[in-house]
């Protein structure tokens, strides 16, 4: 670990000082080593006096509590990615306040890989779930997929791309806690086979604020963003807005008028986002081509059904049975038939939309 490195680690993670002085420190010294150096010829200038625990006098102490904290990093198989980490994203450099310091647990490898961050709501609909753990999985095979860790639309993103280990969750707690507590298994699957980061300390937990800062992280570890679902007023709204704002692209899935998840989505059309209805349309805007999948054959039960549903969107079981002229129970079994290939996906009350 270098000099410099030591510094971020030491500022963030040994100290109480907030962001603002930290960075008010790093500026005075304009090298982060010269800083973990003279410490106390900086800190008495930047610094109130009145701050206790900051003036330590040997630069061989402040060595003792870094090389102590790699070694617990070491022992719990994590490690800190700092801002003068040869692996620190680039992306994150032009977010606001960017961290000086992260913690993760798993594959570091993927934080030198190009990212794409998917995103949704913890309420979002069966179909944009469906079509959410597509999208992961088909743009997995070029990006790694970066997302949170909390049901609906994050769950949707981790599952379609969990077998490539093109994975990246970013959690709004430090990495011995979870939130939400019903995802504690998920997390540790995503720590073996990709990657989990926090820039919290360890045992932080969530508070107000820490969504607002996990996901100005999301957006700017990617090239760009998709948001599968969001109410006018979601949470996943800051992270698209904080990619909008700071230049990179933003895609959308389409909502019916007055569909609530999907009220935040249709608005950010508006204000300049991109409406997609295949991950195509994403690989393609990058310049990729998306791998042609193996046709599936229907039959004419499957046909007919396909038929109904693309011309009239979500329907229930029995009106579908009407109107492909088939028994109920021949409609279902034919509604089962195409949920297991994917073109299908079931919702509430006994209803049927086409992927």
């Amino acid at each position: 670990m270098t000099q410099e490195e030591k510094c971020y680690l030491w500022l963030t993670a040994c100290t109480k000082l907030d962001y603002g002085e930290r960075v008010a420190l790093l500026n005075a010294a304009e090298n982060p080593a010269l800083l973990f150096r003279e410490f106390e010829k900086f800190s008495k200038t930047v610094l109130k006096e009145d701050r206790n625990g900051l003036y330590i006098s040997d630069v061989s102490a402040r060595e003792k509590e870094v090389n102590a904290l790699s070694e617990r990093l070491e022992r719990k198989n994590r490690f800190a990615v700092t801002m003068a980490s040869s692996d620190y994203p680039e992306g994150l450099r032009h977010v606001f306040e960017p961290p000086h310091v992260l913690y993760g647990k798993g594959n570091r490898e993927l934080l030198k890989r190009e990212k794409f961050c998917i995103v949704g709501s913890r309420i979002t609909p069966p179909w944009a779930e469906q079509a959410g753990r597509k999208f992961a999985e088909e743009i997995a095979d070029k990006f790694v997929i970066v997302t949170g860790i909390a049901e609906g639309g994050d769950s949707a993103a981790i599952s379609g791309a969990f077998e490539s280990g093109n994975i990246i969750c970013v959690l709004p707690c430090g990495l011995d806690d979870c939130y939400p507590a019903s995802q504690v298994a998920l997390k540790e699957k995503i720590a073996r086979k990709g990657l989990l980061l926090s820039e919290f300390p360890f045992q932080e937990r969530v508070h107000k604020g820490s969504f607002h800062a996990r996901n100005r992280i999301l957006a700017g570890l990617a090239k760009g963003v998709l948001v599968i679902s969001a109410g006018c007023r979601s949470g996943t709204l800051i992270t698209a807005n904080c990619a909008l704002d700071s230049g990179k692209d933003v895609f959308v899935f389409p909502y019916n008028l007055g569909v609530k998840q999907g009220e935040g989505c249709n608005n950010l059309v508006k204000t300049g986002a991109f409406l997609v209805t295949e991950a195509e349309d994403i690989l393609s805007f990058y310049g990729y081509t998306a791998v042609k999948k193996q046709a599936v054959v229907l039959g004419r039960e499957e046909t007919l059904v396909m038929e109904i549903l693309s011309q009239s969107g979500e329907l229930h079981a029995a009106v579908i049975a009407e109107r492909a002229g088939l028994q109920v129970f021949e409609a279902a079994a034919t509604l089962s038939s195409l949920e297991l290939k994917g073109l299908v996906t079931k919702s509430g009350g006994n209803k049927y939309s086409a992927l």
